[in-house]
């Protein structure tokens, strides 16, 4: 179904989306850093909730495209693009309601989540949250659309709008931050107007009736709840994993946050360039809905091993590359952020720890659950990977950081340890190919 030359088509374009999404989220964090780390570290708690509730549109957004794809897979265009629009107007509905609710109550949410950190870091967190609330519709559109591009195979277009609405946030950033002296409200803005741009023109996009995927005219719209079932028995196992894990994560984040500015500083540096490098693995987890989504579809699930297998292997080789190259640029990194010699040994511990880790046990724990979700085997992930955050990530991280007093680093092992534990089940599972029994449509 997928030629070598079909399979590069989908990913490049996705790793270069992954590599520009993370290179912009260090530049936000090189010129926020440029404002004090009270600035830096009132970001970082604000983007943990950030990645709990975009998580929610993301898991939706996943529903949609693993229906869409099987539909492709079957042939059945008509319904792919009945399920693209059901997904659009319930993630939006999703975030208007997420929003109303965040921007009512974000002060009461930081204080209740990260009440012990100074209170300049309060005081930045919480502008920094006004504007991320605001941006919420608009990432739930462009997430949704992007899911569906991927879906037909397109990863090109969301590439393309992503390099534009980050262009447009690196600008907006240097020109509220510098020139204005805006601080944080100078890096959230242009932010929220990269995110406005990016909705309104994949949503354009997806209206070219020539696609197999399109909207008609969201204006008739009329809720299908046979599509909409379908999507949120996707969704809403996806959604539960993400969620708690993202919760778990915040609550990771309040133990990070007891243990200083410095820790606080290292721990969102080493996150950011972290990310830089398990980006192929992002990419790759992208990519595998949509193959993996339409071989089902077509009732080719030789195809769902092979291709799995063989993308899988790519990741691991593209991502001991990648890491390799960020433990050689640790020192020039760390000098771009110019943060005290504490904070900086801290960060560059943390950075080699997860360039030689994350190599080995990334991949596994979190590109291979997306074959699994893409064959409709969402149970399994959504529970695994709740029993492990709980039990491993959130117990180990207080045990080793506070009651051995490991500090942030305790923190990052016990991550490691997660990874390791959601491998081995993720592997298992694969190899006993209980996707075969499964279906979304």
């Amino acid at each position: 179904m997928f030629t070598n030359k079909d399979l590069l088509k989908l990913i490049i374009p996705l790793i270069i989306e992954q590599i520009l999404a993370v290179t912009v989220g260090m530049a936000d964090g090189i010129m926020v850093a440029r404002v004090g780390e009270a600035a830096v570290s009132g970001v970082s708690i604000v983007d943990s909730i950030n990645f709990l509730l975009i998580g929610l549109f993301s898991a939706i957004a996943t529903g949609g495209a693993v229906v869409s794809s099987q539909f492709l897979g079957q042939k059945k265009e008509k319904n792919a693009s009945l399920a693209g629009e059901q997904l659009i107007v319930s993630n939006l509905a999703l975030s208007i309601i997420i929003m109303i609710v965040t921007l009512a109550g974000r002060n009461m949410i930081l204080s209740f989540l990260f009440g012990k950190v100074e209170a300049d870091v309060m005081r930045n967190a919480r502008i920094y949250f006004f504007y991320s609330a605001l941006s919420y519709p608009f990432i739930a559109v462009y997430n949704a659309c992007a899911a569906l591009f991927r879906s037909m195979g397109n990863s090109k277009i969301s590439m393309i709008v992503s390099i534009i609405a980050n262009v447009i946030n690196v600008a907006g950033n240097a020109i509220l931050i510098f020139g204005f002296k805006m601080g944080v409200a100078g890096a959230a803005i242009p932010t929220l107007v990269s995110r406005i741009f990016s909705a309104v023109v994949m949503f354009i996009l997806l209206m070219n009736k020539d696609m197999p995927i399109h909207i008609v005219n969201i204006l008739k719209y009329r809720p299908n709840m046979v599509m909409i079932k379908r999507i949120l028995r996707i969704g809403i196992p996806n959604g539960m994993e993400n969620s708690v894990f993202q919760i778990g994560k915040i609550l990771v984040q309040g133990i990070v946050a007891g243990l200083g500015t410095s820790a606080i500083t290292a721990n969102s540096i080493a996150s950011n360039i972290g990310g830089f490098g398990v980006l192929p693995g992002s990419a790759v987890g992208l990519a595998l809905i949509t193959v993996v989504g339409q071989c089902v579809g077509a009732g080719y699930y030789d195809g769902v091993k092979l291709y799995t297998k063989k993308l899988m292997k790519i990741t691991h080789l593209v991502m001991a590359g990648l890491n390799i190259l960020i433990i050689f640029l640790i020192p020039v990194i760390l000098k771009l952020y110019k943060v005290s010699d504490v904070t900086a040994d801290i960060a560059s511990t943390l950075m080699l720890y997860h360039c030689i880790l994350s190599t080995f046990f990334w991949p596994p724990s979190f590109s291979l659950p997306n074959a699994l979700r893409a064959a409709s085997d969402v149970k399994f992930t959504m529970w695994v990977s709740m029993f492990s955050m709980w039990m491993w990530r959130i117990g180990f991280s207080y045990i080793l950081a506070i009651v051995f007093d490991m500090g942030v680093l305790g923190v990052w092992i016990a991550m490691t340890i997660d990874w390791v534990f959601r491998s081995a089940c993720f592997i298992y599972r694969f190899k006993k190919e209980k996707y075969r029994k499964f279906t979304s449509i």
